[in-house]
């Protein structure tokens, strides 16, 4: 799956601290291989996307999102662009209420304001009162989140799973339901009844997903926001304005400013 430096995976398992922070910087194409850790954690990336493959799922969270990870349980990462990374770990005792298994959750205000505090503060082991409370605020607030299985779901049949490999390869194919349908000898309605199956949601909205997936590197690499809506498929840097808005809540200079300049090389 990946090509690029191989990550120190740290051994936590003997930690006590109730909560342990992690700072990181990846570079692009970094991965881990599998491995697991005691203590359950959320693995969040301020600049840049994430893979994770875990209980032969692959979830993929662009910076609005985290991917949490129930304790003990295996998986291997993988950073396509530089990216700076934060994890939070939490005791499996204190882990009550919390996803049981692996998933994408949304990433709130509050939390990115706890991490960026924390880390501003190199506070690795919360250990005073306050600190103590911010880091329970923390898994209040990864309570409170909505569990979502994927923000990229896999397909299982043949047919489907054809379509979305060649939406990967072209994210910018500006192809109609019924053209993909008749790509794999299914009518559009069959096509479609396999997306709300299979994936939850439309091909549509699937397509956008990965086109912001798409557009977020694309950013982290400085290419333009004409350029990425070229290569998008979208015929004026306006209708992908419109789309990356509608995904990220702002528009892409903006996300530029906010999420998308990692500092690793």
């Amino acid at each position: 799956m990946a090509t690029g430096q191989a990550l120190k995976i740290h051994d936590v398992d003997a930690e006590t601290a109730p909560y342990l922070v992690r700072y990181d910087e990846f570079a692009a194409g970094s991965f881990a291989d599998a491995h697991s850790h005691r203590p359950g954690h959320l693995n969040y990336t301020s600049h840049g996307t994430m893979t994770i493959v875990t209980q032969g799922r692959s979830l993929v969270a662009p910076p609005q999102y985290g991917i949490w990870i129930p304790p003990a349980v295996e998986h291997n990462c993988y950073v396509p662009q530089a990216a700076v990374y934060r994890s939070f770990y939490v005791q499996p005792a204190l882990c009550g209420g919390l996803p049981r298994q692996a998933c994408i959750i949304r990433i709130s205000a509050i939390v990115r304001s706890i991490l960026a505090d924390l880390a501003q503060r190199d506070i690795r082991r919360p250990a005073t009162a306050e600190d103590l409370r911010l880091a329970e605020v923390m898994v209040d607030q990864l309570r409170l989140a909505p569990p979502e299985h994927s923000f990229l779901p896999a397909a299982q049949s043949k047919a489907l799973l054809t379509v979305l490999d060649a939406l990967k390869a072209e994210p910018g194919s500006r192809r109609t339901m019924a053209d993909w349908a008749a790509s794999v000898h299914l009518t559009e309605r069959t096509l479609a009844r396999h997306c709300h199956q299979e994936l939850g949601m439309g091909l549509a909205e699937w397509r956008q997903r990965l086109r912001h997936l798409c557009a977020v590197d694309a950013l982290g690499q400085g290419q333009t926001v004409q350029e990425i809506a070229f290569d998008l498929g979208y015929s004026t840097a306006s209708a992908f304005i419109a789309m990356f808005q509608r995904a990220a809540g702002m528009p892409p200079e903006q996300f530029r400013r906010e999420f998308g300049s990692a500092v690793a090389e």
